[in-house]
């Protein structure tokens, strides 16, 4: 019989013993159900400047995972795990890394921006781990050999084109000023709606700042001298904010469009006034408009208390797309397996209908048009159609 004072001091560690066999079968890990753990992972920017658009599309993907397993019909027990890449490409490469090297994670959701993808594809490739973005809309990631890279938007041939059509033709644009932030996004974004501009007439000054830049009072002093009819800014929130305050006090007053990676709250919070009238794009739905949408946004607000924001109904989706696939394939399903269960899958989500081409693209081409609006994001449709109306 132990001593009083080892009892105490072994007690804690029977009930940590005890709990550890609770989560193991052999080398098994199990859920609280006893039935076997299967993981779907999100990688995307949890911290730094952009964090609160991967925080959004992270809530999208824990939200349909906490409803999975809340039906009681998977035949395994579904946990989320995140990986924070900052929205970096030198971080990537370690976030992908951490998600590999689990061998319960059978898929993952994200990266979420384009230059996380090129800098980690090639490890989830390796790896033959599925790697669906909700959000990353490069066209060039579908052309550099990832084996395992599936995008669940419109590439930025639909945003860079609307852009385009909406100058040329809704607003008769003569020449347009634009900027992109120098990252593999913007670049291609901006390559997309620089050459349809031309194509449509129009002149285009092009100039690249870097994220991060200290002081927009160059570039923004730049548009207004240009005579631009209108600008056009793609890149992220963070520095659209600095840039947006800039271009105010210039006295830059002519139309101006942000991409995705502008549409978000926090544009608004960090610009303020200077960020009235402000036109974003991206190839994703208004959750509190789109009727269908309407149940997914309470149920977000509730789990949440906040609104869902962009990507978050996408990454809800493509959560769910993954899912049903590993229910049909089972606990015991393999990453190669499930990898190419869903490249042939055709989802039905709330957003859209799911599918892929040979490339790995959503061959959809949608994207739709915002304004700020007395200091809130306001949804005005299809850009293509506002373009031609």
């Amino acid at each position: 019989m132990l001593p009083r004072r080892l009892l105490t001091t072994a007690a804690p560690l029977i009930v940590g013993a005890l709990a550890l066999s609770a989560c193991a079968k052999g080398d098994e890990e199990v859920g609280a159900d006893g039935k076997k753990v299967v993981k779907i992972a999100y990688q995307g920017p949890l911290s730094g400047d952009n964090s609160a658009l991967g925080v959004h599309m992270e809530n999208g993907v824990k939200l349909a995972v906490k409803q999975a397993n809340a039906r009681g019909d998977l035949p395994f027990s579904l946990v989320y795990v995140g990986a924070d890449d900052a929205g970096s490409a030198d971080q990537s490469p370690a976030a992908a890394q951490k998600v590999i090297d689990d061998e319960r994670v059978l898929a993952t959701i994200g990266p979420a921006f384009s230059s996380p993808v090129k800098a980690a594809g090639q490890l989830y490739s390796q790896a033959s781990l599925l790697s669906l973005t909700p959000s990353a809309s490069s066209p060039s990631l579908t052309t550099l050999g990832f084996t395992s890279f599936l995008r669940g938007i419109p590439n930025d041939n639909a945003q860079g084109g609307g852009m385009a059509a909406y100058y040329a033709k809704k607003l008769a644009a003569k020449k347009v000023f634009l900027v992109d932030d120098k990252t593999e996004y913007g670049i291609g974004l901006s390559a997309v709606a620089e050459a349809d501009l031309k194509a449509a007439g129009v002149e285009v000054v092009r100039q690249s700042v870097p994220q991060k830049t200290p002081d927009y009072t160059a570039v923004a002093t730049a548009a207004k001298n240009s005579n631009a009819d209108a600008l056009i800014y793609a890149g992220f929130y963070a520095d659209a904010a600095p840039f947006a305050k800039k271009l105010k006090e210039a006295g830059f007053d002519k139309p101006r469009i942000g991409s995705d990676g502008v549409n978000d709250a926090k544009f608004i919070e960090l610009a303020g006034a200077a960020s009235e009238g402000w036109l974003v794009t991206c190839p994703c739905v208004d959750p509190g408009v789109e009727a269908g949408i309407k149940q997914f946004a309470a149920d977000y607000q509730a789990e949440f208390r906040t609104a869902p924001g962009t990507y978050s109904a996408e990454s809800f989706d493509a959560a769910n797309l993954v899912i049903e696939q590993l229910k049909a394939l089972g606990p015991d399903a393999t990453r190669d397996q499930v990898l190419a269960k869903v490249r042939q899958a055709d989802y039905k989500g709330l957003t859209k209908e799911f599918r892929f081409d040979a490339k790995g693209e959503y061959p959809g081409k949608t994207a739709f048009l915002y304004e700020v609006t007395g200091g809130k994001l306001v949804y005005r449709g299809n850009i293509e159609t506002l373009a031609a109306s």
